[in-house]
């Protein structure tokens, strides 16, 4: 019996599993074969119907393509199934893939009973209630409707996009010798120390079978941190990617991230994904090295979903009267720019003594605001721009302090219509200059001579353990779907977004 069990599954294991083929995979072939002997099968949801005396023609679409497909279905018998069939309602059609006459599409389905064809209404859907109609919706009302608004056309491309350059970024980074890894989401630790973490804390509940037992008296209480200290949702992955770095060499990340930043702005979610790279033994170029390793990063992936359908999809959600900043970016074998935060400041107050107008006046050790960077990248520049070496009292404790001890080996990478892009830096590799840095930040208590007691012992302990050269960038994925399409605001550039104040789902 075992023998024969065995020889069973011996049998069915070799055999290649594969799911039926989708509308992207049923249309991708230039050269598709059509056999009307042969019936296909097509899930879905139907975007548009128009139903006439004898005939109804019923676009659908399965989210695999920005390309939907139309089914001709011949009026059978049963009146009753078209009049189940409307917008938004799921369904399963059988019939033969034919050469469309029509000039929207090359090919459709033909669905007729008398040949075999069958309509299967799946899951029904009230049209009078369905809040996605076919009407513009603005962005506003598809927000409220977070749990359908990946129905729309422009939406579910902006998904597919997302798919896209995920890929891309791992085949890049896969061809670069880097390890994709895991890192927390819980820490112990605001990386940035910009106090803007999320804090958590266990919610305290009891077992229902125990809810009438009287806790023993002996019983110690809960404590009142699950982990015994302070636990937080991470806002970067930095820290761990670096202590990964120490063996990996190349590792990266593309995770989500969190900040209880309270600002309402297009450019801000408390809940994002962010790409993080780190590696050791970086080029001898120092921070100019890691802008170019970021440079060729975003112009290999960037070229190649630049070529993609879907943009044309997501076209819907883009502002009118957009200069295509992009061409210049991709098209242009030119490096993009690169200027120091010195010869940034130098250049906005020269277009301040011209007349240009800011609300934040440009000086040299104050941050750069947004409507700085967006002027360095879409007047001065007009395309994206490297800006290094800001002042070391402006950027984290992490970061390599430069010979001339007032500003660090860093970068921002600016673009038209975001801004801050990407945020790098070379990262101080000297034990006691980053342990000086760290008490200055307040990481290491001022009684606390040797940093034992301090929670970021570990981190300190990367340099004086075979400690290298290494350095990263971390890069908002939403702002870089954002710019490679066009749609300003990245509250459309993530499925299901949350900002202050604001968590529908």
């Amino acid at each position: 019996m075992i023998t024969r069990r065995f020889a069973s599954f011996a049998s069915t294991s070799t055999k290649k599993f594969s799911l039926p083929k989708n509308i992207r995979q049923l249309l991708e072939p230039t050269d598709i074969t059509l056999d009307t002997a042969k019936s296909s099968t097509v899930s879905g949801w139907i975007t548009s119907i128009r139903k006439q005396k004898r005939v109804s023609f019923a676009v659908i679409s399965d989210g695999s393509t920005s390309k939907s497909l139309q089914a001709v279905l011949i009026n059978g018998k049963d009146d009753n199934i078209l009049r189940r069939l409307t917008n938004g309602a799921a369904v399963r059609l059988t019939g033969q893939l034919v050469a469309s006459p029509g000039s929207g599409q090359s090919h459709e389905l033909l669905v007729d009973e008398k040949t075999g064809g069958v309509i299967e209404v799946l899951g029904e859907c009230d049209p009078e209630t369905y809040p996605i109609q076919k009407k513009a919706l603005t962005p506003e009302y598809l927000r409220d409707h977070a749990h359908l608004r990946a129905r729309t056309a422009h939406i579910a491309a902006m998904l597919r996009l997302r798919d896209v350059l995920g890929r891309r970024i791992n085949s890049w980074f896969e061809d670069q010798g880097f390890c994709s890894v895991n890192t927390p989401i819980i820490t112990a630790s605001d990386c940035e120390g910009a106090g803007e973490a999320f804090k958590l804390s266990p919610i305290q509940s009891r077992h229902p079978a125990s809810t009438s037992a009287t806790p023993s008296p002996t019983t110690p209480p809960p404590p009142s941190e699950f982990f015994n200290s302070p636990a937080y949702l991470t806002v970067s992955h930095q820290l761990h990617l670096e202590a990964l770095a120490t063996s990996l060499s190349r590792v990266y990340t593309l995770s989500p991230c969190f900040r209880a930043e309270p600002s309402d702005t297009s450019k801000h979610l408390a809940e994002f994904w962010m790409l993080e790279a780190e590696w050791a033994f970086p080029t001898p170029d120092g921070v100019l090295g890691v802008c170019d390793l970021t440079e060729a990063l975003i112009r290999s992936i960037g070229s190649e979903v630049r070529q993609k359908d879907d943009l044309e999809a997501i076209a819907k959600l883009k502002s009118t009267g957009d200069k295509d900043y992009l061409a210049n970016a991709f098209e242009s074998e030119a490096p993009w720019a690169r200027m120091t935060y010195t010869e940034a400041v130098k250049e906005l107050q020269t277009a301040v003594s011209q007349g240009v107008k800011f609300e934040y006046q440009p000086q040299w050790g104050r941050p750069l605001q947004s409507e700085h960077e967006l002027y360095l990248a879409e007047t001065l520049i007009g395309g994206p721009v490297f800006v290094t070496d800001y002042p070391a009292t402006l950027k984290p404790f992490y970061m390599r302090l430069n010979p001339d001890e007032k500003t660090v080996a860093c970068f921002d990478l600016l673009v038209p219509h975001i801004g801050e892009l990407v945020g790098g830096s070379v990262r101080e590799e000297r034990a006691d200059i980053l342990e000086r840095q760290m008490r200055e930040a307040g990481l290491i208590a001022k009684d606390d001579p040797t940093g034992q007691n301090s929670s970021y012992k570990w981190y300190l302990d990367l340099r004086k353990f075979g400690g290298a050269p290494h350095a990263g960038f971390g890069m908002g994925f939403e702002r870089l779907v954002g710019w490679l399409s066009g749609v300003h605001n990245i509250r459309e550039c993530i499925p299901m977004p949350r900002w202050a104040g604001r968590m529908l789902l």
